[in-house]
């Protein structure tokens, strides 16, 4: 399964690693859904699949990123580098 995200929540600051729950859309279905970052992290590094559309129309592949510390936390990687996709997404 994939999912497309839509909106994101940020708690207690402005970049990703403050991104406490996600919103998004089933591709398959359209079924909507939503998650906090430490259940979607989890279900990432199980085989799911979740992207960002971009203002092209281009699928941008959501990934876990593991810090020397600290928590888990969620980015877009495009074409070799890291991006502020999630970011620029509505928030809720």
């Amino acid at each position: 399964m994939s999912i497309n995200v839509v909106a994101i929540r940020l708690t207690g600051g402005s970049k990703h690693e403050h991104i406490s729950h996600l919103w998004w859309l089933g591709h398959e279905d359209g079924k909507p859904g939503d998650a906090p970052r430490a259940d979607v992290v989890a279900w990432i590094e199980k085989g799911g699949r979740a992207y960002v559309r971009d203002d092209q129309g281009h699928d941008v592949g959501v990934h876990v990123v593991t810090p020397p510390s600290g928590p888990k936390y969620l980015q877009t990687w495009a074409d070799g580098i890291w991006t502020d996709n999630l970011l620029s997404l509505p928030r809720r």
